[in-house]
């Protein structure tokens, strides 16, 4: 890997996302030896990937270089590379590029989509989780019209219009909510020759009410917004299959379509290596302790998705959102620093802020501690806090600019195929 020794203890963390990078910050300009590996050279700015799926943003807009965030800090290390093995006995990892020795390592490689199991459904169906993943829903979102245009049997063209979206949380509502305002604004202006109004949206949730971990006001909000904008919600209704073509569900509704997807479960993703006790199945999460130590290692940390605190409280663990991840990156790092000059570490204590989903033009819902609103406002503060949750002045004026002309002229100006994601019939993966 080529990262000198050093004096200073050396601490590892993989993963840069939200958790991983809030440890990263915490740990700079102290005397330590500070490596973050990724697979990726850039940070993701995940809760407007949707956007970048819906032609709303430019995928530069919400990532930002990892190098250039670290670019003045002494004693820090990005390599980019891909964790294949732990070696706790050791205190090492095993990359693509390499083995790396650890004093102290902390595991922050997030989520990945859950498919329980389903083969057919990982193989046919599309997911978010990443930039390259949102640009292939893009250019299969096009693709389909683009091939709509050409066909003369009904029944492939509405196929081809018909839009499955699997899982009603806030990734399926805002979806959802995106691909309603393009049928309504921008897809007629693209495609006169083509009856728009035969596009369907469909939004499948297995749970009876869509949001499922805010306020019923917000949920049942949420579902008035999408159906004001033509989305056709299906609750108590689970997907059961999926071939490329028919949807099948558990009641007796099924679905042609050639576009389903699936946001309906996250899992995390952990590395190989640590006693498979370490790890809650099915969840795919490390248990941790409240210092987010992982069970039976003391130098081994795991924070954000990938990590399942559980308590009497939180038998589930904490929600697999930005903010539990930001604040036990934060506390994570204090703890490392407390540790090396024998101080208390402060066990981890979540402080939730809220949470709160768009579902279009002028249509959110917020749910904070002490209020909840609905409406044009919760969409103004919606914009604000993710606004300036973003990396970087750049991406902050890239996306306001990309917010203001979008609003005013009811446009999208970024829906391009920049690579097709048709090719030979294959899905291509990333």
């Amino acid at each position: 890997m080529n990262i000198p020794q050093s004096s200073f203890p050396r601490v590892v963390i993989i993963g840069g996302g939200f958790a991983g990078l809030a440890a990263a910050k915490g740990l700079e300009k102290q005397e330590l030896q500070v490596v973050l590996i990724d697979k990726h050279n850039y940070h993701t700015f995940q809760p407007l990937l949707y956007q970048v799926a819906t032609g709303g943003l430019e995928p530069d807009s919400i990532a930002f270089p990892l190098r250039k965030r670290f670019k003045d800090v002494e004693n820090f290390y990005f390599r980019l590379a891909e964790v294949h093995q732990i070696n706790p006995e050791q205190n090492s990892v095993e990359t693509s590029i390499g083995c790396l020795d650890y004093d102290e390592l902390i595991i922050a490689t997030g989520s990945t989509t859950n498919f329980f199991g389903n083969t057919n459904i990982q193989k046919n169906t599309m997911e978010m989780k990443s930039v390259p993943q949102s640009l292939n829903i893009r250019s299969l979102i096009l693709e389909n019209f683009e091939e709509a245009l050409l066909t003369d049997n009904i029944d492939e063209r509405n196929a081809l219009m018909n839009f499955v979206i699997v899982g009603g949380g806030p990734t399926g509502v805002e979806l959802a909510g995106a691909l309603a305002e393009m049928k309504k604004g921008i897809l007629p202006k693209d495609y006169p020759d083509l009856d728009i109004r035969q596009m369907q949206i469909n939004l499948i949730q297995s749970a009876e009410c869509l949001l499922k971990g805010m306020s019923a006001k917000a949920s049942e909000k949420a579902e008035d917004f999408l159906i004001s904008l033509g989305v056709n919600i299906w609750k108590n209704l689970r997907v059961l299959d999926y071939d490329g073509k028919i949807v099948k569900t558990n009641g007796e509704d099924n679905f042609r379509a050639e576009t389903v997807i699936w946001a309906a479960g996250v899992k995390g993703e952990n590395i190989q290596g640590l006693q498979a006790s370490s790890i809650i199945p099915r969840a795919e999460r490390y248990k941790v302790n409240e210092y987010n130590q992982i069970e039976k290692y003391t130098n081994i940390y795991a924070i954000g998705d990938v990590a399942c605190m559980q308590s009497e409280k939180n038998p589930y663990g904490h929600p697999m959102m930005a903010q539990p991840a930001i604040q036990q990156g934060k506390l994570v790092a204090k703890n490392i620093l407390a540790k090396r000059f024998n101080k208390k570490q402060n066990a981890f204590v979540y402080n939730d802020k809220g949470s709160m989903a768009t579902i279009g033009r002028n249509k959110a819902v917020v749910d904070l501690p002490k209020w909840k609103f609905q409406g044009v406002f919760a969409w103004f503060v919606w914009m604000f806090v993710h606004l300036f949750s973003l990396i970087g002045f750049r991406n902050r004026a890239v996306v306001f600019l990309n917010w203001v002309y979008n609003y005013i002229r009811f446009d999208r100006e970024t829906r391009l195929i920049i690579r097709p994601f048709k090719a030979k019939n294959q899905k291509i993966n990333f």
